[in-house]
């Protein structure tokens, strides 16, 4: 009777743990992340000296590739490089185009598309906390 006991906490324990994992997971489809810069910022704004990082990646969508609901880490600035970038945040939708640029805040939910038939590449320029690692993409609240 107690080893049936183990066995059923054991077994809900480890399905309660691959819920948790699927549930914080951000679905991705044919996108690629590549980080060029990390710096721990200092300068004259002393507020922010060692407590904050600025983290640069560019991100390749091949057509077709998305990033689903997710918030991100910290606020930041979006470079379009090349390409059409198709955000998404409720019921509105903007495209932006090659040359373009937008504030995101990192807290609101929101979807990002390659909907056109070349490569899109963006850079990420983020301010994230100093010890922040890992992907700067995350799942939104429940």
């Amino acid at each position: 009777m107690k080893r049936a006991a183990i066995l059923i906490v054991g077994v809900l324990l480890c399905l309660v743990i691959s819920l948790a994992q699927n549930i914080a997971h951000v679905e991705t489809k044919d996108v690629q992340p590549v980080q060029r810069l990390e710096q721990v910022i200092s300068g004259h704004v002393t507020d922010l000296n060692g407590k904050f990082k600025f983290r640069v990646s560019e991100v390749t969508y091949q057509p077709g590739g998305y990033v689903g609901d997710h918030h991100h880490a910290g606020p930041g600035v979006r470079v379009i490089m090349a390409g059409e970038f198709t955000y998404v945040k409720g019921d509105k939708t903007t495209v932006y185009k090659a040359g373009d640029a937008f504030f995101e805040p990192g807290d609101v939910t929101h979807r990002a598309y390659n909907r056109g038939n070349t490569i899109l590449r963006v850079m990420n320029i983020e301010i994230l906390p100093a010890d922040f690692t890992g992907s700067a993409l995350i799942p939104p609240p429940l």
